[in-house]
């Protein structure tokens, strides 16, 4: 079968999962519903690699256009597919990764009346991932990106009944839609300027933009809005944390492998253009240097299991555009993808708690509880590490890499970024040992409903524990054996800028050995006195974490996220609902009563003129009589 029919295959099968769970679920066992739901996604995941296999690093892109889509002002639209090295790449940690969690989601979602509409929302949402990452085109991609905003909304909104998850969803989409058209005011200019939107024509005829010149600056920065809204960066993050409302599964999904990766899949698909931006790289460095640190150290007084996990992913995505700043698009695809492992496993592995726990997510009334659910807990400390950095697991290396390449640009952003991963170690072996280590502090029913998840949800587990550990190794440092083990730098080579290309080259190469190995040997000091203070304090001296109301100091700011919450509530939410009250006085209590006194005016004075139109002959003569009256009198009056 050739390229061109499993493209279309691979991305139709979500699709008819969601038909088929939507229209046919409640006619369905939920067995079928959720294997045939799983099912799709994995046979995408298994053409995917089909065609992974058949493309090297110095494949071409292949585009498949599946027909003319329009044509406006001689700017022709097909509506097709590219397949390359990026987009394959996309596919199978999209699809990969999204079986795993549709899988584990069948025994979370047992119990729930939802089960098929839930399958119905996640199967559109790998589908609408799907567009995004496989379009051969901006408008596609913007099709794509639409699609899993909307997929978003109804899946954090899941249990709308709920009024706060109701308003997470709200928020969610808002936010998204202020970021969403950022990115369409830049794919309009794009088309105006380069009469095109295909990659390849764009990435071909980049060269006409001037370095810096008004036009590319004011594009980059359109399509940049676009990922800071999407990809939850300052000042649009304050969404992702919210929502964990939806169901664990669905933290897991847009937190790993599908929404939240689409703005650093942008950047880098736009790298041509980026390169030619140089002072829109420098703010996308210090907006993703902002964000790790500042939801670094909101995670590290967060209780609730799931927060920590969110504002985790928030700083995780910091790190990712700090590494597209410096130019290092392969760096942050590295750590795009050895994110989606370990993070797909803790969003998992905590569900897989909360399940236990009978849906108790504060991490105040856990504890002791490996030796309940062994299997979570031996995954989940996999993921700890691994995000912590521990040696030669896939976080520490990939991690490592942005922490270097900073180092090359200036040593002060390396410290910055060695604080915010000694930030992220302390909140995480916090999260692991208030959680899994120590006495039971829940209450005798809790205990006594601990239970180890069932193997639906172990097994994917262990896959992505297995992920996490060996994941890092597709991509080794650059100094081992000058490079020729930085397989992914090698598969993404093609599509990478030559500009930005060479200078990472020429970064990395100055340095020595001896500085890389310093600057490793200092981050694994740095997890292991981490790891050590940490357990002394929760494990050894037994300490608990406060309500949040007997924070005080930076605790307190951590625990209130600075009240950047209340900030925007004030700002923007009250402004809003300050002028919808207004407006809806002005239309009450004066549009309207305007409108009711021109009413009541006509029916009075229809009401006067009924008395003459009564029907009388009698009442007619006399109104004649009258009015002749007048008239004579009048007309004596004027001629006498």
């Amino acid at each position: 079968m050739n390229t061109e029919i499993l493209t279309y295959i691979l991305i139709l099968f979500p699709l008819v999962g969601f038909f088929l769970s939507g229209l046919l679920g409640k006619f369905l066992p939920k067995v079928v519903v959720g294997s045939s739901s799983t099912l799709v996604v994995f046979l995408s995941f298994c053409l995917a690699s089909v065609i992974f296999s058949r493309i090297n690093s110095e494949s071409p892109p292949i585009v498949v256009n599946a027909f003319k889509w329009f044509t406006i002002d001689g700017i022709q639209i097909d509506f097709g597919f590219q397949i390359d090295q990026l987009s394959i790449m996309m596919t199978m940690i999209i699809t990969g990764i999204g079986s795993l969690i549709h899988l584990y989601s069948i025994g979370y979602m047992s119990q729930d009346k939802g089960f098929c509409r839930f399958f119905a929302y996640l199967n559109l949402f790998v589908f609408s991932m799907l567009l995004l990452v496989m379009g051969s085109n901006y408008l596609i991609l913007f099709i794509g990106w639409e699609g899993v905003g909307v997929c978003s909304y109804l899946l954090i909104g899941f249990w709308f009944e709920n009024w706060e998850y109701g308003k997470a969803a709200r928020k969610a989409f808002i936010m998204n839609r202020i970021g969403d058209l950022g990115l369409l005011i830049g794919i309009f200019l794009l088309a105006k300027e380069m009469q095109t939107l295909d990659y390849i024509s764009v990435n071909e005829n980049a060269s006409k933009f001037s370095l810096d010149g008004p036009m590319i600056l004011f594009i980059t920065v359109s399509l940049f809005i676009g990922a800071v809204g999407k990809s939850a960066q300052v000042p649009l993050y304050t969404w992702l944390p919210d929502a964990m409302a939806g169901p664990t599964p669905v933290s897991a999904l847009i937190h790993a492998a599908t929404m939240v990766t689409a703005g650093i899949y942008l950047v880098v698909r736009s790298n041509a253009l980026y390169s030619l931006a140089p002072s829109v790289q420098e703010g996308i460095f210090f907006i993703g240097l902002l964000t790790a640190a500042l939801a670094a150290f909101y995670a590290l007084r967060q209780n609730d299991i799931k927060k920590v996990l969110a504002y985790s992913t928030v700083s995780q995505l910091g790190f990712m555009f700090v590494a597209l700043g410096l130019g290092a698009y392969t760096t942050a695809m590295f750590h795009l993808m050895t994110h989606a492992f370990f993070k797909a496993l803790l969003f998992l592995g905590s569900g897989s708690v909360i399940h236990a726990m009978g849906g108790e997510q504060d991490m105040r009334y856990m504890g002791g509880l490996k030796k309940f659910i062994p299997v979570t807990h031996i995954t989940f400390l996999i993921g700890t590490l691994a995000i912590s950095g521990m040696p030669l697991f896939s976080g520490m290396i990939s991690k490592d890499e942005i922490l270097t390449v900073a180092f090359v640009h200036n040593g002060f952003y390396w410290v910055i970024l060695f604080i915010i991963a000694a930030m992220t170690a302390t909140y995480m072996f916090r999260l692991y040992f208030l959680a899994f280590c120590g006495e039971f502090r829940g209450t005798r029913d809790q205990k006594d409903h601990l239970h180890e998840s069932p193997a639906n949800m172990t097994l994917p587990l262990v896959i992505l524990a297995f992920l996490s550990v060996v994941g890092g190794f597709i991509n080794l440092p650059h100094f081992v054996a000058n490079g020729k083990w930085s397989k992914l730098s090698l598969w993404l080579d093609p599509l990478i800028n030559e500009t930005a290309k060479n200078k990472f080259e020429a970064d990395m190469t100055s340095l020595s050995i001896g500085t890389e190995m310093g600057l490793l040997i200092s981050t694994v000091v740095m997890f292991f006195l981490v790891g050590y203070l940490v357990r002394h304090f929760y494990v050894t001296k037994k300490q608990l974490p406060l309500p949040e109301n007997e924070y005080r100091g930076w605790e307190r700011l951590s625990a209130n996220k600075l009240y950047i919450d209340e900030i925007y509530n004030v700002l923007f939410v009250k402004t809003a609902e300050g002028l919808g009250k207004a407006g809806r006085m002005f239309d009450r209590d004066i549009l309207d009563k305007s409108l009711d006194c021109v009413g009541i005016g006509a029916e009075n004075t229809g009401n006067a003129l009924r008395r003459f139109q009564n029907g009388k002959v009698e009442t007619y003569l006399l109104i004649m009589s009258f009015t002749i009256g007048i008239i004579l009198v009048i007309n004596f009056l004027v001629f006498s």
